[in-house]
């Protein structure tokens, strides 16, 4: 019995997650790190509220098995590049070097379809650099999942991100071959994949695309 740690859990992937978690046999107590009260209660849940710029206030408890690390943002909604950089970079990279000081034996990471740390665009740069970083770390397992265009209920309004879901799901069924992996993905198949990942005790470093974390779901 197992102790899975999460952060990014009020997010569009992250809160299906949770709820996975909190249901399945393979873990006996869930701990996530909220910036405020979730109001959800559960007894396998343990609910840690806080500043994440300040590591020293709970470097302590990331004790436990399998850290699942959602969390994320865009620039517009940081506010700026050094904004968003934090959140998808900084933060992920300071849990994990606490999830190595205690042990922890793997690190789920979700990213994004196209990362690369070499990119002209600073949104897949930033998630190929965290993605080189936990690469280099010494986890017994590190699993990278990159979704395409993700399908769900955000708490906030993206037009842009509506709109395209909207014609990619439209003309999905032309997402064949080599394409196949750009296909929109639904979050919940995104959560259920993250949680099948992190029972098959893979050893290093792998990444995961979309069309692969799609048929991991199934």
């Amino acid at each position: 019995m197992k102790t899975a740690l999460i952060i990014g859990s009020t997010g569009l992937i992250g809160s299906q997650l949770l709820n996975l978690l909190l249901d399945s046999n393979d873990y006996i107590k869930v701990i996530s790190f909220v910036k405020r009260d979730t109001g959800i209660k559960h007894k396998k849940l343990t609910q840690h509220i806080i500043d994440f710029d300040k590591p020293e206030t709970y470097k302590e408890v990331v004790v436990g098995d399998d850290f699942f690390c959602t969390i994320g943002t865009t620039i517009k909604s940081a506010g700026s590049k050094n904004a968003f950089r934090k959140v998808d970079f900084e933060y992920p990279k300071q849990f994990a070097a606490f999830a190595l000081q205690h042990k922890v034996n793997q690190f789920l990471l979700i990213s994004s379809l196209g990362a690369d740390e070499n990119s002209s665009n600073f949104y897949l740069k930033t998630k190929g650099e965290i993605e080189n970083f936990l690469k280099n770390c010494d986890f017994e397992s590190v699993s990278i999942l990159q979704p395409s265009l993700l399908l769900g209920n955000r708490t906030e309004f993206r037009l842009g991100e509506k709109l395209g879901a909207f014609f990619m799901k439209t003309f999905s069924f032309l997402f064949l071959g080599n394409i196949k992996k750009y296909k929109p993905i639904e979050s919940k198949t995104v959560a259920k994949a993250l949680l099948k990942i992190a029972q098959t005790n893979t050893k290093g470093f792998k990444i995961y695309e979309s069309d692969a974390i799609q048929e991991i779901a199934n």
